[in-house]
C-alpha cells in the first residue's frame, strides 16, 4: 500500500488573531467595573473606640481655635467681714481690752458658723479683741491670723486683692473700720450710725456678718448674716 505522503496542514495562526476581540472586551468590562471605586477615593475607616484608661482630647472647634479650659475663668473671691465680739468694759487696759465672757461665747459661735466655710485667710487688727474673736476659728481651721493695723484699710485691701481666685478670707475689724472696708470692697452696708461725722456700726451691733462676693469682673455683692446671741445694748462706747 502506498504511503499517502505528508498530510497538508494549514499554517498556525497567531493566538492574538481570533482571541483579540474577546480580550479587549474583557479588559473594557473590568475598566468600567473599577471606575466607580477609583472615583470614590480611599475608603474611610470607622472611628476607633478609645482604649480603657486613655485620655480623650476634646475636638477642636470648626474654626481651628481651641476652647478655653474650665479653670481659665477666674473664680470669685469671698471676704467675710465682721466686727469683733463684745469687749470687757471692766478691763484693766481700757485702750486695748480683752473680750468679755459674752464675747468669748460669741467667738465660739463664729467658729461654729464658719468652721466649714473653706476659709484660708484670717485678718485682724493689732488689738486684742479682734484677735481673740478669731482665735477659736483660727484653731478650728489651723489657719494663722494675719495682722493689719486698724488704720491701714488700703493695705488690707491690697492684701485681699493679692489673694488667688476662689479664696475665702475673714476680716475682723471695728465698728468704725468695717463700713470703710466694705466700701473699698465695692459694697455698701445699711443700718449705720454717724458719730463725729464717721459712719459706724451701732455700738451694740456685735452680731452682724457681711459676706462679700467679689467676681473677677463686674460688681461685688453683699449678703448680711447674724450669728450668736442677739447683741444687747452696752453702756460702754468705743470701737
Amino acid at each position: 500500500m502506498r504511503d499517502a505522503g505528508p498530510i497538508a496542514r494549514e499554517p498556525a495562526r497567531p493566538c492574538d488573531g481570533g482571541m483579540r476581540p474577546l480580550t479587549l472586551a474583557l479588559l473594557a468590562f473590568l475598566a468600567l467595573a473599577c471606575l466607580p471605586l477609583a472615583l470614590a477615593g480611599p475608603r474611610s475607616q470607622a472611628p476607633q473606640k478609645p482604649q480603657a484608661g486613655a485620655s480623650v482630647q476634646p475636638a477642636a472647634p470648626p474654626d481651628g481655635t481651641r476652647a478655653a479650659p474650665a479653670d481659665a475663668v477666674a473664680a470669685p473671691r469671698t471676704v467675710i467681714l465682721l466686727r469683733h465680739a463684745e469687749k470687757d468694759a471692766a478691763s484693766a487696759d481700757p485702750r486695748d481690752p480683752s473680750l468679755s465672757a459674752v464675747g468669748e461665747a460669741r467667738a465660739q459661735d463664729l467658729a461654729r458658723l464658719l468652721g466649714a466655710s473653706g476659709t484660708k485667710h484670717l485678718f485682724a487688727s493689732e488689738l486684742k479683741r479682734t484677735n481673740e474673736t478669731l482665735a477659736p476659728l483660727s484653731k478650728a481651721l489651723a489657719v494663722p491670723i494675719e495682722t493689719v493695723p486698724a488704720g491701714k484699710t488700703k493695705e488690707l485691701l491690697a492684701r485681699l486683692d493679692a489673694l488667688p481666685p476662689g479664696s475665702v478670707a475673714v476680716v475682723c475689724g471695728h465698728s468704725n473700720t468695717v463700713p470703710g472696708v466694705a466700701q473699698l470692697l465695692g459694697v455698701a452696708i445699711t443700718g449705720l450710725v454717724t458719730t463725729q461725722g464717721t459712719l459706724m456700726l451701732a455700738d451694740e451691733a456685735y452680731d452682724r456678718v457681711f459676706v462679700v462676693t467679689r467676681p473677677a469682673s463686674g460688681s461685688a455683692a453683699v449678703v448680711e448674716l447674724g450669728y450668736g446671741a442677739r447683741a444687747a445694748s452696752t453702756p460702754s462706747s468705743g470701737h
